[in-house]
């Protein structure tokens, strides 16, 4: 009996292994401070935890024999997905801001995931943008990119 190894579950158990430890040297290399609690230091080493089980569950799978093939990915959805990305990246690039550039990640995520409201789906994002950004801005005082909208509210 021959095992077969799942090579792309291997690759990506590989690959979220290598980003965990470069998060874990970048964190180590962080000279910011805390004056109370838990520092800013703290997000990328638990981020760099979650990247190991990741990683160490796709290697697990790879070994793994008698799973389901995965079914071909849904080019459209990646696209729609994909393209919300680079939207939030260009409209925080082009000074857009935080509230908006959350917007269209969140109409863009929910129209590639098979959702047909983009209007409603738009507004929600913006809701929801909104929200994050009071968040940090009035209790975690954390500084986001900032644009038009958000002067209005900062």
């Amino acid at each position: 009996m021959s095992r077969t190894i799942d090579r792309p579950a291997l690759v990506v158990g590989l690959l979220l292994l290598a980003a965990a430890a470069i998060v874990a040297f970048d964190a180590s290399r962080q000279t910011i401070t805390s004056n109370y609690g838990v520092g800013p230091t703290a997000m990328p080493y638990v981020v760099c935890a979650g990247l190991v089980v990741l990683g160490l569950a796709h290697l697990v799978v790879a070994f793994k024999e008698g799973l389901p093939k995965p079914e071909p990915a849904d080019v459209r959805a990646l696209l729609w997905i994909g393209g919300g990305l680079v939207g939030l990246i260009a409209c925080i690039a082009l000074g857009g801001g935080f509230i908006i550039a959350t917007a269209i990640l969140f109409a863009c995520t929910a129209r590639g995931f098979g959702r047909d409201a983009l209007p409603a789906d738009i507004a929600i994002g913006f809701v929801m943008g909104s929200a994050i950004y009071l968040l940090f801005l009035k209790l975690l005082t954390l500084a986001l990119p900032a644009g038009p909208l958000e002067r209005l509210l900062g």
